[in-house]
């Protein structure tokens, strides 16, 4: 029979890193994915070390060259926050549709990016097979299960789960950095590199070592970010996960794309860039047709299941739709 953790609440970040070492241990914060995934079983935590007394990770620091953000700063902090609404509205709006006000005032930035996937079959453990959550069990997804649900880009022969966040399409768009303190001492790591590929082992989410502790969010300030926005497809309109999102930031010189960052939500296995989308656009005409051609480079390689295929259409017709909006707004900037 599964027994309750145990509970730890260290007074410093590298008493909180030996206290996560402990076999089965894991770092709580707000706790909004943890409770909810011990809830049904997902996950069995042998010890709980909560984080939220440690000060040094609640700082925001808005910046003219450098954004940075505690790891326990919450999604309302910054989501609401309206100077950086106005400075970088993709950032914003990504927190502000990622939840409802009640889970935004208690989740945190460091917890949302590392947040579980929403895949029935990693959640429901009435469900034997899941590599993700039994390593070597199986995939129910793949073998004849329901995937609606389910990543086109960056799935393996072992899993298809889709990460559901939604702050981390601007982050990998924007080329953020994380800050963590573990062990090991202290270490940054490009967010593009943070999440892995689920390949033959799954469970093995991040490079994040044992006692790792995520303790700042950082990306540098570009022009980029003034005209950005994040657009999100969802099954209804009120704090639902992305079928397909897009964060995207625009700049420009007349009519023509200068820069150009896109980051893609509700269709991978990780956080993803779509990098051949941005290179066909610099140095192009602000024009519906490139940025239709742009969705349809964004999507060329997606490899779909039945259930999931619907996302390339719509994916790219929510990228095309983030452009067009943007242009709209470059005459503003």
């Amino acid at each position: 029979m599964q027994m309750d953790p145990t509970y730890e609440k260290p007074a410093t970040v590298n008493a909180a890193s030996e206290a996560a070492t402990a076999e089965g241990a894991r770092i709580i914060a707000g706790g909004t994915t943890m409770v909810d995934l011990m809830k049904v079983g997902a996950l069995t935590p042998a010890a709980l070390v909560d984080i939220n007394g440690l000060s040094p990770l609640h700082g925001v620091e808005i910046g003219a060259e450098q954004l940075k953000f505690g790891a326990l700063a919450t999604m309302a902090q910054v989501g609401d926050d309206p100077a950086l609404a106005e400075a970088f509205p993709a950032l914003t709006e990504s927190l502000w549709k990622a939840a409802s006000p009640q889970l935004r005032n208690v989740a945190t930035l460091g917890g949302n990016i590392l947040q579980h996937t929403r895949c029935p079959y990693f959640r429901d453990t009435a469900f034997a097979q899941c590599n993700k959550r039994v390593p070597g069990s199986g995939c129910a997804a793949l073998e004849g299960g329901e995937t609606t649900l389910h990543a086109i880009f960056g799935g393996s022969s072992s899993c298809v789960a889709m990460y559901p966040g939604d702050l981390a399409q601007t982050l990998i768009a924007f080329d953020a950095v994380v800050t963590t303190q573990g062990p090991g001492g202290t270490r940054e790591i490009p967010f593009a590199q943070m999440h892995l590929l689920p390949e033959d082992t799954p469970h093995i989410e991040t490079v994040l070592e044992a006692g790792e502790i995520v303790t700042a969010i950082s990306l540098p300030v570009i022009p980029a970010m003034s005209n950005s926005i994040y657009s999100k497809a969802r099954d209804r309109e009120s704090y639902a996960f992305a079928s397909a999102s897009a964060a995207v930031g625009l700049e420009t010189d007349g009519e023509t794309v200068r820069d150009v960052r896109i980051g893609l939500g509700g269709v991978a296995a990780v956080p993803w860039r779509a990098t051949a989308a941005e290179d066909f656009l610099r140095g192009k005409a602000l024009t519906e047709e490139n940025f239709r051609e742009a969705g349809r480079i964004a999507f060329a390689d997606a490899t779909a299941l039945e259930g999931s295929a619907y996302k390339i259409a719509l994916g790219a017709d929510v990228l095309t739709g983030a452009l067009m909006t943007l242009k709209s707004r470059t005459g503003d900037k």
